[in-house]
């Protein structure tokens, strides 16, 4: 399943189901079929984005194993070496469509 996010003023940015939703959940959006980013709240989605770019950037490499971990921390830590997409990469584009629409004073909204 695809989502796609697209507002009047920008192109469109199209995502892959597992890609869309990561997205929501840094923003604080539910991963619903349909939703909205109004232009009040573009600062703190793009703020929240960056930071989590940052963060992950900083870690670098995967953290050492502890006693502590789930079973979700391992899965997580394979597809972070298996993935050849950074995070920067995937929502540069949402950023850039985040931050013309709000310069224009348009929401954006997602559907599936």
């Amino acid at each position: 399943m695809l989502y796609k996010f697209n507002s009047q003023e920008a192109a469109d940015v199209i995502m892959l189901k597992l890609n869309a939703e990561e997205v929501l959940q840094i923003i604080g959006k539910p991963a619903s079929p349909t939703g909205i980013i109004t232009v009040e709240q573009v600062p703190a989605a793009v703020a929240a984005l960056k930071a989590e770019v940052q963060r992950r950037e900083a870690m670098g490499q995967p953290q050492a194993a502890s006693d502590e971990r789930s079973p979700q921390d391992e899965v997580d830590e394979a597809k972070a070496r298996t993935d050849l997409v950074t995070l920067r990469q995937r929502v540069t584009p949402v950023i850039e469509l985040l931050g013309g629409s709000a310069a224009a004073g348009k929401d954006v909204v997602w559907g599936v």
